[in-house]
């Protein structure tokens, strides 16, 4: 199988490609980033044999795309504008690259065949929901461009599949944490650690009350890859991604960090936006057989002892 990734240089593709490499049914992996997020050290290990190759290009060109896309069995869309919060005042341009990106690449999968497209959304589409426990039949509600973006993208998805007799698969991440060679730090779990290493405290938005799901990226890599070479386990278009335990709120995972890291102060912003709050049911991922493997403990853990050198 030759398996195309998007944003293969960003977070979670600096884990998914070894397991990708790793994995016997896969035969060549190709990578297409612009490298304006993404950096070249998610491809650190990872060159130097015949099995794995780079393009430089920008999913808003559908040229960039179609010619990474040749040859191609399975696509990865992982490439995509990231930061919800940050995307207000940039919707333009998310909407370039997170909805008009994937249109290019899924037009350039109906048109040269590809058999399967695993799109990465996101559980963010939920927005600010009053129920607990969210599956996929939850009508969404997206406070942010960048979660409008990923709604309409699996709107794409299903009509391209549809049109063009394509497996495609929308996986609604929970949020990413855990150590990486690319791990990115605007996202919060990793930045609460960063900050009690530091002895700087955690400042949380709000009360803390606010919900939301965490999945760690090697797990996160793992559904990915499940997704991508498996797609007979998914059969349904949208699933969640990460763990009922996984569910927190945003003050309980600075008491978490504050236990498991060292002692630090927590600095609370009540008149602050508190941003999305969802609490997400993954029994429709549970069909599937797949399982996350890292508890957030052990991902925060994890993190610390990699700054300290311990790991």
């Amino acid at each position: 199988m030759h398996v195309l990734v998007t944003g293969g240089c960003g977070y979670i593709g600096s884990v998914l490609l070894p397991i990708l490499r790793e994995d016997d049914r896969v035969d060549h992996v190709t990578v297409l980033d612009s490298l304006d997020s993404g950096s070249p050290r998610a491809l650190r290990g990872q060159l130097g044999g015949d099995d794995l190759s780079f393009k430089r290009g920008d999913v808003r060109e559908y040229g960039d795309v179609e010619g990474a896309t040749r040859g191609v069995d399975t696509v990865i869309h992982l490439a995509a504008i990231t930061g919800a919060a940050s995307t207000h005042d940039r919707r333009e341009e998310t909407f370039a690259v997170n909805y008009d990106g994937t249109e290019n690449v899924l037009r350039a999968a109906g048109k040269l065949g590809v058999d399967n497209v695993v799109f990465a959304s996101s559980c963010n589409v939920y927005g600010r929901a009053p129920s607990r426990a969210m599956d996929e039949t939850t009508d969404p509600d997206p406070i942010n461009p960048y979660a409008e973006a990923k709604l309409q993208s699996e709107a794409l998805l299903q009509e391209y599949c549809e049109d063009h007799d394509m497996d495609g698969t929308a996986l609604r991440m929970a949020t990413v944490y855990g150590d990486a060679p690319g791990v990115r730090f605007n996202l919060v779990v990793n930045y609460f650690v960063f900050r009690a290493l530091t002895d700087r405290p955690l400042t949380v938005y709000g009360d803390g009350s606010n919900w939301r799901p965490f999945v760690h990226v090697r797990d996160s890599a793992r559904a990915y890859a499940s997704a991508a070479l498996e797609p007979e386990r998914w059969p349904q278009r949208v699933y969640n991604v990460g763990s009922d335990g996984g569910n927190y709120r945003i003050s309980e995972i600075a008491e978490l960090v504050r236990e498991a890291v060292g002692p630090v102060d927590v600095t609370y912003l009540e008149d602050e936006h508190p941003g999305p709050s969802y609490n997400v049911s993954f029994d429709r991922l549970g069909e599937t057989g797949f399982e996350t493997e890292w508890s957030l403990r052990e991902g925060v853990r994890d993190i610390a002892a990699a700054f300290r050198g311990e790991g």
